[in-house]
């Protein structure tokens, strides 16, 4: 099975990126990361492979409240 490897970025600037969670209809993948504001672009940090991932994520970045879901 395949794993995104986690990266590390910084990136990531509340005034300018929202974070988001990417997810797969057909495979139910979860990947979350970052999108920009202005232009739509999505930028991944790590595979969501269950809470610990998520809260682990949230935890790093200080990110607190509903995460958007893209489809």
């Amino acid at each position: 099975m395949f794993h995104r490897k986690k990266k590390s970025t910084s990136a990531y600037d509340p005034a300018t990126h929202i974070p988001a969670i990417r997810c797969s209809i057909c495979t139910g993948e979860q990947v979350a990361g970052f999108q920009e504001t202005a232009t739509g672009k999505f930028t991944d940090i790590c595979l969501i492979r269950n809470e610990a991932d998520l809260k682990e994520f949230r935890e790093q970045y200080g990110i607190s409240g509903e995460i958007k879901k893209i489809y």
